[in-house]
């Protein structure tokens, strides 16, 4: 295994390390594993072949990317860093095609023949069927050919390259034109069509004659077209291609500094994003291939051969035909035994701590929460940091109230959230115009922490109600990623909170914390000092232990931390969903480390830090993983959680979740991703579906208290 980190200098780490790029494969494949699952619903597996093709092109876009300006820079070792870009993109682009054939066999061997079983078929000719050819031709000529875009390929020698679009498919189109009678084998040229998929629709969906559906590629009806296209020339063939360019999203995010501004003075010399893919249909002519690399002015280390179809991420929206058996069967929000009935959501908030479990519950009593602040006349101001929002946002919509009756509303922004840029910018500006307090990305640093504020004036005092995350203040993605939400008046984390929002308008240069973690500056001392007393306590003989669950540990300091720990004896449980840096379960390093990683129908995105040294049985809830990204280069919190209630409450999600036997996968150094097994003869379980059962209405959960009326 190769090594990469952001900041350390120590080329070949001592503890056992999965590299970076690879981890990230890994969790891929899982996605993967769950399109081939039987027990997962038809619809659903191919959502998730989608999922699968929409994050490698993001890998590809950002990650691959630039590695592959490093090697155009020379770099062949980055001092400091670990990184062999030549070495990684060879292990990276083997890695990938296995998985892309996996893909492929799927997608063609599997899922297409079981949808036919289901009635929905595939129609690649759409010419062979007259109802078939009747409908394509009428979407053909009224919506395909007024979008169609056609680019010449220049000949040899041509200093003219054509410009092709990151991730858009092109087809192209071998054409044979008569030439005069002496030449008996004129040579092809090629034209490359662009497939107007957005802004139409992939997938064109039709009735077919001897009963069933069917569904056409949008790239089919325009090869059935090709001779229309091309009255005057014999047509070879056409296949298609695709090339991704680098994004130059988030760069910070993703390397150190010293990587980032090596990446960046390339790209300074480039007018457009470098290429980092050219995806072609393993059915291409290999002169074909050699002659677009050649034109487009490509690297053969470029070129990744794949099937028929790209941008299958477009899988997402294949037509359904009202088939809703063949999706997950709805799994509708629980009202929270507490929050449902309670008339005041701050009176409720005002007498205990609460915490959400999303999606199981509903994300509504947070936009509750800040409704009712923005019309209550008690309240003085609201405070929010934003990093991705839903377009149509009901929580933005509650502070533009708020600011518009005249409170304090102070929003921090963060404009660097990726793919988000826009519509972060343009909330800002209807705030503003509400007359709204927007502060914006601070350089150097993203805001990553999920944190809101209310305060309220009663009688001679001022009360502060807080909203804590461990994901986005987001309706949408509140859907189906699992998240949790507190809301609590405790007085010391609503001054920190305070503290906070004043240092991200500026009025504190540094701001100290008494009750939350908040990085870059507090996060990660605090969290060496809990690991190092678990290894302090093991040493004595006295129980410990450490249970995390995070999206990615990649930080390599955080891991060798853990390392010694594990030496010291001290258990270590992890649920890890993507990347996993640090291998568990090595001879004389990670012995005590079990590291396991759930890919279900919710996307696992809450991050829980538990310390149980000396008895003290300590959690944390958080927005942060442990990658140098968010303990270093960002604004994180944690936030403890004080309330007994609900202490037991993680405690019973976290054990849930690592009994799972259905959808947990052991993490290894090998990236062999085996299920995890349970007691021999018993009957799987499914963690996330235990979940929503375990929370529903009767089940056992205390019943609501009279919540009182919120008075001034």
């Amino acid at each position: 295994m190769s090594s990469d980190s952001d900041d350390s200098s120590v080329e070949e780490p001592a503890l056992p390390w999965i590299d970076r790029e690879l981890s990230w494969l890994s969790f891929n494949a899982r996605v993967l594993q769950e399109a081939a699952d039987p027990r997962v619903p038809l619809f659903e597996r191919f959502a998730f072949l989608s999922i699968f093709s929409s994050n490698l092109d993001e890998f590809f876009r950002v990650r691959v990317a630039s590695l592959r300006t490093l090697l155009r820079l020379k770099k062949r070792k980055v001092k400091g860093l670990g990184i062999r870009p030549n070495r990684l993109l060879k292990e990276i682009h083997a890695t990938v095609v296995r998985q892309q054939d996996e893909f492929g066999r799927l997608f063609r061997e599997v899922l297409i023949p079981e949808l036919g079983a289901e009635g929905i078929h595939f129609v690649a000719d759409p010419g062979e069927h007259p109802e078939v050819a009747a409908v394509a031709r009428r979407w053909f000529l009224d919506e395909v050919e007024p979008l169609l875009e056609r680019i010449e390929v220049p000949d040899e020698g041509d200093p003219d390259r054509p410009f092709l679009a990151d991730r858009t498919v092109y087809l192209a189109v071998e054409l044979e034109r008569p030439g005069p009678p002496e030449l008996t084998d004129p040579p092809p040229y090629y034209v490359l069509l662009r497939i107007p998929s957005p802004p139409l629709p992939r997938f064109l969906p039709v009735e077919l004659a001897e009963g069933g559906h069917g569904v056409v590629f949008v790239d089919d009806v325009i090869r059935m077209h090709l001779p229309e296209l091309f009255p005057d020339c014999e047509i070879g063939g056409a296949w298609a291609v695709k090339l991704s360019r680098d994004a130059d999203l988030g760069l910070e995010d993703e390397f150190g500094v010293e990587l980032v501004e090596a990446i960046r003075r390339g790209l300074e010399k480039r007018p457009s994003g470098v290429p980092s893919r050219f995806l072609y249909d393993m059915h291409a002519p290999y002169a074909l291939v050699t002659m677009l690399r050649d034109r487009l002015g490509l690297e053969e280390e470029d070129l990744v051969v794949g099937g028929r179809y790209h941008n299958l991420h477009d899988l997402r929206s294949l037509p359904r035909f009202d088939r809703d058996d063949l999706l997950w069967e709805p799994w509708p929000p629980h009202p929270h035994p507490r929050l449902e009935a309670a008339e005041s959501i701050l009176g409720a908030i005002r007498e205990r701590d609460h915490l959400v479990h999303l999606p199981y519950q509903s994300f509504d009593y947070g936009v509750r929460f800040l409704r009712e602040a923005a019309v209550d006349p008690h309240v003085t101001a609201l405070r929010m940091t934003v990093y991705r929002v839903a377009p149509e946002s009901a929580v933005l919509g509650a502070m533009v109230e708020a600011a518009e009756r005249g409170k304090e509303v102070q929003v921090f922004f963060e404009v660097q959230a990726r793919f988000d840029e826009r519509s972060n910018l343009d909330w800002a500006r209807r705030l503003e115009a509400a007359g709204a307090q927007v502060n914006y990305s601070i350089p150097g640093l993203k805001v990553h922490a999920k944190v809101a504020l209310v305060e309220r004036r009663e009688g001679d005092r001022l009360r502060r109600y807080a909203w804590l995350g461990t994901g986005n203040f987001n309706e949408i993605t509140s859907r189906f990623y699992t998240d949790f939400a507190l809301f609590t008046a405790h007085e010391g984390i609503g001054e920190d909170l305070s503290r906070l929002f004043r240092h991200l308008a500026g009025e504190l240069p540094e701001a100290s914390y008494g009750h939350l973690w908040v990085a870059p500056h507090a996060l990660r001392p605090m969290l060496l000092h809990r690991v190092e007393a678990e290894v302090e306590a093991a040493r004595r003989g006295e129980p410990s232990g450490i249970d995390l669950k995070l999206n990615s540990l990649q930080d390599m300091e955080m891991a060798e931390a853990l390392m010694r720990a594990s030496v010291a004896g001290v258990p270590i449980r992890g649920i890890i969903r993507g990347i996993c840096c640090l291998a568990p379960g090595v001879e004389g390093a990670t012995e005590t480390i079990d590291f396991r990683s759930i890919v279900d129908r919710y996307l696992e995105h809450s991050r829980i830090y538990r310390f149980h040294a000396g008895g003290r049985d300590e959690i944390w809830l958080s927005s942060a993983d442990w990658m140098t990204r968010n303990l270093s280069r960002r604004i994180e919190v944690a936030f403890p959680i004080l309330d007994p209630e609900i202490q037991q409450e993680l405690r019973e999600v976290f054990e849930l979740q690592w009994s799972d036997t259905a959808r947990a996968r052991r993490i290894d150094i090998e990236g062999r991703n085996a299920y995890a097994t349970g007691v021999t003869g018993a009957p799987p379980i499914r963690a996330q579906e235990a979940h929503y059962l375990r929370l529903a209405p009767g089940s056992g959960t205390p019943p609501p208290p009279t919540s009182p009326e919120l008075d001034s």
